[in-house]
């Protein structure tokens, strides 16, 4: 049975080097609002301070690893990593409280998922206290000539939703993690791919897990507490259930939570801002699913052909109505449905007018509503919701922040 909670809004971090593994640093950890680490060493002392303060590891290098890289790999797995080896692996394993998943290998091959589907039943039966963890690419993946050719050769499908689809065919985890760098290539591209593994989530039963973007490429580069929050809620539009930072030691990024001598960067308080946050809205937020998710003011929105879903000028839900920003700024606007179906309504809605955070502002989002008790929370707490004479409810929000609105 897996030890990590499932209903809660699970946040995550990857790599945690050796030089950053004291108590101090771990209970910083907790402190930070981080639930698990990945990539993980089996490292039983650091561990014991994981359980200690309530942080789970997804231990890396405990089977064989895997890396889908450029794609010249692609298709050879089952030869390299053969079934067998995982028993092996499993036989040498000392079980630890705080290992809550077994990463088997990241950003494969579609050519190597059939090979994937066998290592996840293989690992849930050999360590029948973890999950298999695997992570997958985006949609911009690619190779350094980026060819049409050579970017087949890294997903091994025509196209990424093609890929996802093969992923959904043959590797039966309960999740889709993929990894999204938006600052590094752009928020039209993120709402694609979150468009393209939300949907393949809901038609699947699955839940979305998505890595996010917490350092940059250049060590100029200090990415704002306010594109963590566009991250975020643009993602939890789109019904994502985990959200993991990259990264919080060095690692593929410059500029991580933590530099080389293990001393926290200004990325810490930013961090631990944005997860305070999360944690605020994320108990009402996880008491819904997402069924669709609505660009609402995007026309004329630059590189919009990216996404293949038109934008709407307004949403009716059949219990909130006319829902827009009041001034026409874009709104990411995820629709959403009490999880244990008791009739309850929600609406995750993202600022999503500013996600270069160039010139943050204060609107109105306003809606018509069905007679029933209206409430907003975002990462403050709740919102005051006002009922105004044109019969229209107005929510307040700021750029890139989201807000929850719930009808019950």
């Amino acid at each position: 049975m897996s030890r990590m909670d499932r209903n809660k809004l699970n946040i995550g971090t990857y790599i945690l080097r050796r030089y950053a593994r004291t108590e101090q640093h771990i209970k910083d950890i907790a402190d930070c609002g981080i639930d698990f680490v990945v990539s993980m060493e089996d490292d039983k002392a650091a561990l014991d301070l994981f359980e200690r303060y309530g942080v789970g590891a997804i231990v890396a290098r405990v089977v064989p690893s895997w890396w889908g890289g450029d794609g010249e790999n692609a298709g050879t797995m089952a030869q390299r990593n053969p079934l067998s080896v995982y028993d092996t692996c499993g036989a040498k394993f000392v079980d630890h409280p705080a290992v809550w998943g077994i990463d088997i290998g990241d950003e494969p091959s579609a050519l190597d998922f059939p090979h994937f589907g066998k290592i996840v039943d293989k690992v849930n039966r050999v360590f029948p206290n973890q999950f298999a963890y695997i992570n997958l690419y985006p949609n911009y993946a690619s190779v350094a000539k980026n060819t049409e050719e050579e970017t087949l050769n890294q997903l091994g499908t025509p196209s990424y939703e093609e890929h996802i689809a093969a992923y959904c065919r043959n590797v039966p985890t309960d999740y889709i993690c993929y990894d999204f760098y938006l600052y590094e290539i752009g928020e039209t591209w993120h709402y694609e791919d979150l468009r393209i593994v939300a949907d393949a989530c809901l038609r699947t039963g699955r839940d979305m897990w998505i890595v996010l973007q917490m350092n940059k490429g250049g060590p100029e580069h200090w990415i704002s507490t306010n594109k963590l929050r566009f991250q975020a809620y643009s993602s939890m539009a789109f019904g994502a259930r985990s959200l993991i930072w990259a990264n919080y030691t060095a690692g593929w990024f410059v500029n991580a939570i933590l530099d080389k001598d293990g001393n926290k960067t200004e990325q810490y308080e930013k961090l631990k801002e944005m997860n305070r946050e999360l944690r605020t809205i994320g108990p009402e937020y996880m008491k819904f699913r997402r069924v669709s998710t609505h660009f609402i003011g995007f026309d004329g929105y630059p590189d919009m052909e990216r996404v293949h879903q038109k934008p709407i000028d307004k949403l009716d839900t059949g219990v909130f109505f006319d829902v827009h920003a009041e001034d026409g700024e874009p709104i990411v606007v995820g629709q959403m449905v009490s999880c244990n179906n008791d009739g309850s309504y929600a609406l995750m809605v993202c600022a999503a007018d500013d996600p270069m955070d160039l010139h943050e502002k204060e609107y109105n989002v306003v809606f018509r509503a069905s007679d029933r008790r209206i409430s907003a929370i975002g990462g403050n707490g709740y919102i005051p919701v006002v009922k105004r004479e044109d019969g229209f409810y107005a929510v307040t929000v700021r750029s890139n922040s989201g807000v929850l609105i719930t009808a019950r």
